[in-house]
C-alpha cells in the first residue's frame, strides 16, 4: 500500500494503527485549542474509519450533562449542545466506560432526541466510545455513517486505540485551556488590585468594579448591597457609570429577608439562582426582576476582616449564567472588590471627620499650631534642655517635663513636637488642674450623647483631637487617682472609650506631660499611681529655674519689652542699667511668668522711652517670698530624692546630675551647701527598700 492510500473501513487494525500514530500524534503536539483541535481530529478519523459524523462529547460535571460539538466532515453542524447523560449514546458510553453501537439507527427506540438529528442527515449506524485517560473520564467519541451495521467487533478493537489517543489529546488540551485561564485570571485579580487599592472615590470605584467583573464573567447589570448591621437591611448602588436601570436598581433600604441575596450574607457563601429558583421566591422584588426577563443570578458575599460588608449581585437575562467553575475564582475578585470598598469607605468617613474635628478644635489651639513659639535665652543650663528635647523629638517616646510654675515647660512641649515627625499635625493641649474634676474626664476622653445629664451631644475628647499628633497634658500631677487607670491604658494599648460607649476607639498619639509636683513623692503618699509614673516617666526633662540661668535675664527683659511695647504701640528705647540688675538679681519665684507679668506691667506703666519697672514689687527678700527657707528646702527634698533614685550615682547619662540638668561639679557644690551627706540619702534608700 502507497502511503497515499486511504484505509477503508475493513482495514486491518494495523494499518490504522500506522496512520492513527502519525497523524493522531501530529495533532496532539500542535492544535491546544479545543474547538481548532476537534475540526482538525475530525478530518483524520473520516480517513481512518466510516465515518461521514463525528462528534465530540465532553461530560459537564457541574451540570451532569455531556456537551456535544456535532462536525459533518470538518464542518461545525452545530454549536455545543447539552444533553442529558441518559438520553445520549455517548452519555451511555461515558458512564458505563463501555462502547456503545448502534447498527440500524432508524430501528432504535431509546435517544429518540440525538438520534433523529442524525437519521435527518442520512445516518444509519453509530457507535460511541468513551474517551478516558489514566485518571479522567472525559466524555465520549462518536463516529456515524450512511452504512447499517458498519461497525464490526474488529473496527471497534481499532477505534478503541484511537479513542485512547483522542482521550489524551483532549486531557492536553482541557489541560491548556485551564492553564490559561488561570493565568488570564491572575492577570486580571492583579489589575483589580492594582486598580481599586489607589482608588478611594466610591463614585469613581463603583464603574471600576463593573468593568473588572464584565472581564470575569459575563453579566447584564451588576450592583454593590451595603449592609447595615444594626437595622439588618441592605442598601443597593448600581455598579454602572452612567447608572444602567437594571432590575436591582433602588433608593430604599431592603430588609435582608426579603431579598434573595440576603441567603448570601447570612450564610456567608456565594448564591447562584436559576429561574426555577426564583419563581419559589415569594419577594415583590424578584417578581419584578422576573418580569424584566431575570433568568441567573449570582450574589457574592463581600467580607472583610471587620466582618461582612455587603454582597456583590451579578444580574443575567441567560438562563445558567453562572456556573459553579466561576466561583472560587469570584470569591478571590470578591476579597479585592471588598477590601477596596471597604477602604474607600473608611476614607470618607476619615475626611469627615477631620472636617469635625476641624470645626470643634478650640481657637486658641488652631492659633498656638500657627505661631512659632520663641525660647529666649542662652545659657548652659537652657542649652542642655534643648539638646534633650532635640534628642528626644524623633522619637514618639512619652516625655514628662519637670519644674516649678512658669519655667516654660509648654515652651518645650511645643518644641518637641515640631521638630517631630508629627509636626504637620495637632498640637493639643490640656491643663488638668484648670479644669473641674468632674469635667476632667470627659474633657480628656470625650462623652457620646446622654451619657451624663447636661450631656446634649456628643463630644470629642482631646485624645481623638490628638490622633497622629501630640497630646501635652499639663499639671499631670492633678489628675485624679480614679482616672489614672484609663490615661494608662491609653498609653499602653493607644485606645479608649469615650464617657456613655463600650466602643473602642483607637488612636496614634504622641504624649508629653508636664508637672511641677514631686511625682515620686505623690507615688510614695500613694496620690499617683506608680506603672501610670514609670510610664510617663520614659524621658524626663527638668526645665532649670530662672534663678539658675541668671545670664538669660537681660536677653528675656528685652524681649518681653520689644514685644509689649509693639503690642500696645508704644516706643520704650532704654532700660536703667540700675533697673536691669535690680531684676538680675531676683530670685524669680514664679520664673519666666513672673518676668513676663512684671515687664508688662512695666510696660503699661511707662510714659516714655525709657522703661519704668515697679521695684516695689521687687522688694521682699527670696525668704519672705519662699516662705522661711521652702526655695532651700525644696533643693535639698530634690537632690535627695534623684540621688535615691539613682542609687547614689552622680556622673554618667543616667546619673543624678544629668538627671537634674546640672554639672557633676555644681551638684557638688549644691550637695555640699545643703549638708546632703552620703549616709542620707543610702539610709533613706535602704530603710525604703526594707518597706518594700
Amino acid at each position: 500500500m502507497s502511503s497515499n492510500a486511504v484505509p477503508q473501513p475493513n482495514s486491518s487494525p494495523s494499518e490504522i494503527d500506522h496512520y492513527k500514530l502519525l497523524k493522531m500524534v501530529d495533532l496532539m503536539v500542535h492544535h491546544r485549542n479545543l474547538p481548532e483541535f476537534f475540526v482538525a481530529m475530525a478530518g483524520q478519523l473520516s480517513d481512518v474509519a466510516a465515518a461521514e459524523i463525528i462528534n465530540f462529547s465532553l461530560h459537564d460535571p457541574t451540570r451532569n450533562v455531556m456537551r456535544l460539538h456535532v462536525l459533518e466532515g470538518t464542518e461545525l453542524v452545530h454549536a455545543p449542545i447539552e444533553v442529558e447523560v441518559a438520553d445520549s449514546p455517548a452519555g451511555i458510553a461515558w458512564q458505563t466506560q463501555q462502547p456503545l453501537v448502534v447498527p440500524d439507527v432508524s430501528a432504535e427506540t431509546r435517544f429518540r432526541s440525538m438520534l433523529s438529528l442524525l437519521g435527518e442527515r442520512g445516518i444509519r449506524s453509530y457507535c460511541a466510545l468513551p474517551l478516558t485517560t489514566a485518571g479522567k473520564r472525559l466524555g465520549a467519541l462518536g463516529l456515524g455513517t450512511r452504512q447499517v451495521s458498519a461497525y464490526s467487533e474488529e473496527n471497534l478493537r481499532s477505534l478503541q486505540r484511537v479513542a485512547e489517543l483522542v482521550a489524551l489529546a483532549v486531557d492536553n488540551a482541557l489541560t491548556h485551556e485551564a492553564l490559561q485561564q488561570q493565568k488570564q485570571r491572575l492577570q486580571v485579580l492583579l489589575e483589580v488590585s492594582t486598580t481599586l487599592m489607589i482608588n478611594r472615590d466610591l463614585e469613581k470605584l463603583f464603574p471600576e468594579i463593573s468593568l473588572f467583573m464584565g472581564r470575569v464573567i459575563k453579566h447584564d447589570y451588576a450592583s454593590v448591597a451595603f449592609y447595615d448591621e444594626a437595622a439588618c437591611t441592605l442598601s443597593l448602588y448600581p455598579l454602572d457609570s452612567p447608572p444602567t436601570h437594571g432590575p436591582l436598581e433602588t433608593d430604599t433600604a431592603l430588609p435582608v429577608q426579603e431579598t434573595p441575596f440576603g441567603r448570601a450574607l447570612l450564610e456567608g457563601e456565594i448564591k447562584i439562582f436559576r429561574r426555577e429558583d426564583l419563581v419559589a421566591i415569594r419577594s415583590g422584588l424578584v417578581s419584578q426582576m422576573l418580569k424584566q426577563g431575570v433568568q441567573s443570578l449570582c450574589f457574592i458575599p463581600l467580607i472583610t476582616r471587620k466582618g461582612t460588608l455587603g454582597a456583590l449581585n451579578l444580574v443575567s437575562k441567560e438562563q445558567d449564567a453562572f456556573i459553579s467553575q466561576d466561583l472560587d475564582f469570584l470569591k478571590q475578585v470578591a476579597a479585592q472588590v471588598a477590601i477596596a470598598l471597604d477602604n474607600a469607605r473608611a476614607y470618607r468617613e476619615i475626611a469627615e471627620l477631620k472636617d469635625e474635628l476641624a470645626k470643634e478644635k478650640p481657637e486658641d489651639e488652631i492659633r498656638s499650631e500657627l505661631n512659632f513659639e520663641e525660647i529666649v535665652g542662652k545659657s548652659a543650663a537652657l542649652k542642655r534642655v534643648l539638646n534633650q528635647a532635640r534628642t528626644v523629638a524623633p522619637s514618639d517616646a512619652t516625655v514628662l517635663i519637670l519644674g516649678e510654675t512658669g519655667t516654660g515647660k509648654e515652651l518645650i512641649a511645643r518644641a518637641i513636637h515640631r521638630m517631630s515627625s508629627r509636626k504637620n499635625a495637632s498640637f493639643i493641649k490640656l491643663n488638668c488642674a484648670a479644669i473641674p474634676m468632674g469635667l476632667l474626664e470627659s474633657e480628656l476622653f470625650g462623652h457620646e450623647k446622654g451619657a451624663f445629664t447636661g450631656a446634649v451631644s456628643q463630644k470629642i475628647g482631646r485624645l481623638a483631637l490628638a490622633d497622629k499628633g501630640t497630646l501635652f497634658l499639663d499639671e499631670v500631677g492633678e489628675i485624679p487617682l480614679e482616672m489614672q487607670p484609663k490615661l494608662l491604658r491609653v498609653l499602653q494599648d493607644q485606645e479608649f472609650e469615650r464617657l456613655g460607649s463600650t466602643r473602642s476607639i483607637r488612636v496614634n498619639i504622641r504624649l508629653i506631660a508636664a508637672t511641677n509636683r514631686d511625682l515620686a513623692q505623690s507615688v510614695a503618699s500613694r496620690q499617683f499611681r506608680s506603672d501610670l509614673y514609670y510610664r510617663l516617666n520614659v524621658f524626663p526633662i527638668r526645665m532649670p529655674e530662672l534663678r539658675e540661668r541668671k545670664e538669660d535675664i537681660p536677653l528675656l527683659v528685652r524681649y518681653f519689652v520689644q514685644d509689649f511695647a509693639r503690642r500696645m504701640k508704644k516706643q520704650i528705647e532704654a532700660i536703667p542699667a540700675e533697673t536691669m540688675n535690680a531684676l538680675v538679681n531676683w530670685t524669680w519665684p514664679g520664673n519666666v511668668r513672673e518676668l513676663e507679668n512684671i515687664i508688662e506691667r512695666s510696660v503699661i506703666l511707662s510714659q516714655g522711652p525709657i522703661l519704668t519697672v515697679p521695684l516695689g514689687e521687687l522688694s521682699l527678700s527670696p525668704q519672705d517670698s519662699l516662705n522661711d527657707g521652702t526655695l532651700e528646702n525644696l533643693r535639698r527634698e530634690t537632690i535627695v530624692r534623684v540621688l535615691r533614685e539613682t542609687g547614689g550615682v552622680l556622673s554618667g547619662p543616667r546619673g543624678a546630675a544629668a538627671r537634674l540638668g546640672l554639672k557633676r561639679t555644681t551638684l557638688q557644690s549644691r550637695m555640699q551647701k545643703l549638708g546632703i551627706s552620703h549616709e542620707e540619702y543610702e539610709n533613706q534608700q535602704r530603710n525604703e527598700e526594707h518597706e518594700n
